[in-house]
């Protein structure tokens, strides 16, 4: 089901120094723990990516900092800003049952006890309590579902591809 998805990780934001290094924006935790997947797969433009098998990095004050195979002066690392740090979703470790990567539940449908449709889930983020199902029906309407198990989401079943919640429609 996922051999073919990518997960993005993080992001290029910036250049560091004159020597080709490049800042990181790091959607891992830790945020070091990006340098532990591999190949990266760098997304300049929609859709084209570019392999990186070796790339290493350090933290720098309060961020990352990159160094890139081939990349050793300034101008170039500027070409690599905003570029998208993929990789592929086999390259994730394995989780324990009934544990998830909130990109396996992208696109889920999610639906309530009463077999109610609430569309389907767009994407989550954190709000710093616990993560937010962000979901979107065919009328355009969105919810946000507090991701809580056994408390609001009841089961999640990713071979049929559905979310059962414990959600009115009408909240």
């Amino acid at each position: 089901m996922n051999g073919g998805r990518r997960v993005l990780l993080g992001r290029i934001v910036g250049v560091h120094g004159v020597h080709g290094a490049v800042k990181l924006e790091s959607f891992t935790e830790p945020r070091l723990a990006i340098f532990g997947y591999r190949p990266w797969l760098l997304e300049r433009e929609p859709g084209r990516f570019e392999t990186i098998a070796q790339a290493q990095g350090h933290t720098q004050g309060k961020g990352v900092v990159a160094t890139l195979p081939g990349v050793v002066d300034r101008d170039v690392a500027a070409a690599w800003v905003g570029a998208g740090i993929w990789v592929p979703r086999v390259a994730l470790p394995e989780l324990e049952p009934g544990e998830f990567y909130q990109t396996d539940l992208e696109g889920l449908q999610v639906v309530n006890a009463a077999g109610e449709d609430l569309g389907h889930v767009s994407h989550l983020f954190n709000n710093g309590a616990h993560d937010v199902l962000v979901t979107r029906d065919a009328a355009g309407r969105q919810r946000l579902i507090p991701y809580v198990t056994g408390r609001y989401v009841e089961s999640v079943d990713l071979e049929a591809g559905r979310i059962v919640v414990d959600w009115n429609k009408d909240d």
